[in-house]
């Protein structure tokens, strides 16, 4: 098995619908411009509030893959 050197960066994904929906469009975004994404940590987690209810989901990610 050989031995792999990560880069690790830190991205923000929202959604109207879920946590779970931020977090693959963060992911989903990610891959147009970085490749061969590894593995992804949830950081934070915040809301925005309108009208007495939840508007908006927002992930802040860790996110890692190996360097060429």
């Amino acid at each position: 098995m050989s031995e792999h050197v990560y880069k690790m960066i830190e991205i923000v994904g929202s959604s109207k619908k879920s946590v779970e929906d931020a977090i693959q469009n963060a992911i989903t975004k990610a891959t147009e411009t970085i490749h061969n994404l590894r593995w992804f940590q949830v950081v934070e987690t915040r809301g925005y509030i309108e009208d007495n209810s939840v508007s908006y989901y927002q992930v802040t990610l860790k996110i890692g893959f190996p360097l060429d």
